[in-house]
C-alpha cells in the first residue's frame, strides 16, 4: 500500500497548556494515524495578538509553547500566526495559511485535511493551492451555523466548501445545514464522532456519586462552556419546577456570575452546583453519577457530551439541535425537548419517574460512534480524495 502523505490542519487541538482544548480533535487523528499506510502530520497554528495584547495572561503560556513536538505519538507543528481578537476572523485563513506553508516548506504531502470548515478549510484551500494539492474539510457545528452565515466569512466558507475534493459533516443534520447555504450535499459524507467504550459505559451510580460527594438527591447534569448558546439558564429556570432536584454544571465561562444570580432569583441557589472545568479523565464518572443530563443548546453538530452520556447509560434531555434525532432515537435514549423550562422539567420529571436501564440507554448508540472506525473512514475519504 502507497503510503498517503496528510497534513492535517487543526486551529482546535491540545497543548501543554490546555490538555483537553480540542481532544476529541486528537482522538479522531490518533485514529487516523493508526490505519495502515498513513504518514500524518498536523500543524496545530496558535494565533497570537501583536505586542502588548501578547502579554496578556491567556497567550503568554502559548507563546512558550514548541514550535515543533511529538504529542501523543502525533508529529505537530505549532507554527504562529498574528491574530487580532474580536475583529480578525476573516483574515484568520489567509494568515495562517502563510503560517502553515512556511512550516511545511520542506515536507511534502498527498492531500490536506481540515478539522473544522472555519478558519481551517479557507486555509487548507490556500495551502492546497499553494502546493497543487487536494483539500478535504470538515463541519462539526458553529463552524457553519455562525461562520457559514457571517457576512466577514461567508463567502470563504462558500469558496472553501466549492473547491474542496471532498466534505464531511459531523451528523445528516450538519449535512442538510450545509446544504441550506448553497453547499453540494453531494459532495459531503457523515462522519460521526466516536467514544471510548473501555472508559465509556455503564457502571455503578451510586458509588460514582459517593466518589464525588454527591448525596441521593435527584441530579442533573449539564457538561459545557457557561455561555448563552448551551442553554444552562432555561435548565436553571426549570428547576422550580423541579422539587429536591439539584443542578450540578461542569465547565467555566462568561456566563456564571449571571447564572448564579438566575438561581438566587428562583430560589433555587442551595440545589445549583457549579463544579468548574472537570477534566476528562473524571468524565466518565460524573456522567454516571447523574440521573439525567440536560443540556438544551441553541445549536450544535453533534455534542461529544451527548454520546459521551448515552455510553455511559445516562439518559439526556437535549433541544432538537443538530444531530439530536439521529442521537435519541428510543425513549430509553431520553427525550428531545423545546427550548422552555417547562418542557424541560416536564422531560426531566418523566425520566426521574420511570428512569430506563442504563444498559438499554447505552444500547440505544448501536456502535455507532467507535475510533477505529471514525480513523478508518477518514483515512478512506482522505484517500479518495487524493485520488489513491
Amino acid at each position: 500500500m502507497t503510503p498517503l502523505r496528510i497534513l492535517s490542519i487543526a486551529t482546535l487541538f491540545p497543548d501543554a497548556a490546555r490538555p483537553s482544548f480540542g481532544l476529541f480533535v486528537e482522538k479522531s487523528l490518533r485514529a487516523l494515524a493508526a490505519q495502515p499506510g498513513i504518514e500524518l502530520t498536523v500543524a496545530a497554528p496558535l494565533g497570537l495578538p501583536p505586542f502588548p495584547l501578547s502579554l496578556h495572561r491567556r497567550y503568554r503560556a502559548l507563546r512558550d509553547l514548541p514550535r515543533s513536538e511529538t504529542w501523543n505519538g502525533l508529529a505537530v507543528l505549532r507554527p504562529r500566526f498574528p491574530l487580532i481578537p474580536k475583529v480578525g476572523a476573516r483574515f484568520n485563513p489567509a494568515a495562517i495559511a502563510r503560517a502553515v506553508l512556511s512550516a511545511v516548506r520542506d515536507r511534502e504531502f498527498d492531500v490536506i485535511d481540515a478539522q473544522f470548515f472555519y478558519p481551517d478549510g479557507p486555509a487548507a484551500m490556500r495551502v492546497a493551492g499553494a502546493r497543487g494539492l487536494p483539500f478535504s474539510i470538515k463541519a462539526r457545528g458553529a463552524d457553519i451555523g455562525h461562520f457559514g452565515h457571517a457576512p466577514a466569512t461567508a463567502a470563504q466558507v462558500a469558496a472553501a466548501a466549492a473547491k474542496a475534493a471532498g466534505l464531511l459533516a459531523v451528523s445528516e443534520a450538519m449535512r442538510r445545514d450545509m446544504a441550506a447555504i448553497g453547499i453540494d450535499p453531494a459532495k459531503v459524507a457523515v462522519h460521526y464522532t466516536g467514544i471510548d467504550a473501555t472508559r465509556f459505559h455503564p457502571g455503578d451510580r451510586a458509588a460514582a456519586r459517593a466518589a464525588l460527594g454527591i448525596d441521593d438527591a435527584p441530579a442533573i447534569l449539564s457538561v459545557g462552556a457557561l455561555i448563552p448558546r448551551k442553554g444552562q439558564a432555561l435548565v436553571i429556570a426549570a428547576l422550580p419546577a423541579l422539587p429536591g432536584v439539584h443542578y450540578w454544571l461542569a465547565g467555566a465561562g462568561e456566563e456564571e456570575g449571571r447564572y448564579r444570580a438566575l438561581a438566587r432569583r428562583h430560589g433555587v441557589e442551595p440545589r445549583v452546583h457549579f463544579m468548574g472545568p472537570v477534566a476528562n479523565a473524571d468524565l466518565p464518572q460524573l456522567y454516571r453519577a447523574a440521573d439525567v443530563v440536560v443540556m438544551p443548546s441553541a445549536s450544535e453538530g453533534l455534542a461529544n457530551a451527548w454520546v459521551e452520556a448515552l455510553a455511559c447509560g445516562t439518559p439526556i434531555v437535549i433541544s432538537d439541535a443538530g444531530g439530536a434525532a439521529e442521537l435519541v432515537t428510543a425513549p430509553a435514549a431520553g427525550r428531545i425537548v423545546t427550548r422552555t423550562p417547562g418542557a424541560i422539567a416536564e422531560a426531566v420529571q418523566e425520566i426521574l419517574a420511570a428512569p430506563p436501564s442504563p444498559t438499554d440507554v447505552a444500547a440505544s448508540l448501536d456502535g455507532r460512534f467507535d475510533w477505529n472506525r471514525n480513523g478508518r473512514e477518514l483515512a478512506e475519504h482522505l484517500r479518495r480524495c487524493a485520488g489513491f
